[in-house]
C-alpha cells in the first residue's frame, strides 16, 4: 500500500485532527516522507468528495467544501432524529464522569465512539476541549445546552449521580491499572 493510501486510511479512521508527528510515529517513516505523502494525497483528493485540511502541524480528512449543501441537508436530518442508544450511552458517560476522552468512551462502551461524539458535538450536547493531561488528545464535556435540555442546572442533579460517578471512576481507575500492568 502506498504511503498516501496509508495516510488516507489513518486519517479516515481517526476522524479528528492528527499531528504530522503522530503520523510519523504511526507509520514509521520520517517527516519528509509524511509531508510528501500528504501532498500526494491532497492532489489525489482534488475534485473528490473529501479533502485534506491542514492547520499548522495537524491534518484531517474532511468533506470537500463543494459538498457543503448535501452535507448540510444530511446534518439537518441527523439533528432532527433522536440521539439513539449510542448517543445516550456516550452522553451518560460524559455527564457522570464530568469529562471523558474518546478512548475512555470506546473502552466503557466497547465500540468506537468517534462518529457518535461528532454527532453529539454537532448537536451542541458535548464540547471537545484540549486534554489537560495529554496535549495530543481531547476530552469531551457536557455543554450548558445539554444541561438545559435535561432541565438541570448542574450535573450533580442527575439521578443517582454520586453512586454512578463513583462506579464510573472506579471502573476507569481499574482500567488504567490494568493497562499499566
Amino acid at each position: 500500500m502506498t504511503l498516501d493510501a496509508q495516510l488516507e486510511s489513518v486519517l479516515f479512521f481517526k476522524a479528528e485532527p492528527t499531528s504530522v508527528k503522530r503520523l510519523v510515529e504511526l507509520l514509521g517513516v520520517d517527516k519528509k516522507a509524511v509531508e510528501e505523502g500528504l501532498k500526494t494525497l491532497e492532489e489525489k483528493l482534488v475534485g473528490r468528495g473529501v479533502s485534506l485540511v491542514r492547520a499548522g502541524e495537524e491534518v484531517e480528512v474532511r468533506t470537500a467544501p463543494e459538498a457543503g449543501a448535501i452535507i448540510e441537508k444530511l446534518l439537518r436530518e441527523e439533528l432532527a432524529r433522536d440521539v439513539g442508544k449510542a448517543g445516550a450511552e456516550a452522553l451518560a458517560v460524559v455527564l457522570y464522569r464530568g469529562q471523558a476522552t474518546r478512548r475512555e468512551l470506546d473502552w466503557i462502551r466497547g465500540v468506537n465512539s468517534t462518529f457518535t461524539l461528532r454527532e453529539l458535538a454537532a448537536r451542541g450536547l458535548v464540547a471537545r476541549k484540549a486534554n489537560p493531561k495529554d496535549a495530543r488528545g481531547f476530552v469531551y464535556e457536557p455543554t450548558l445546552e445539554l444541561l438545559a435540555h435535561l432541565g438541570i442546572s448542574r450535573v450533580e442533579e442527575l439521578p443517582d449521580y454520586s453512586e454512578a460517578k463513583k462506579e464510573l471512576d472506579a471502573f476507569a481507575a481499574n482500567t488504567e491499572n490494568k493497562q499499566d500492568e
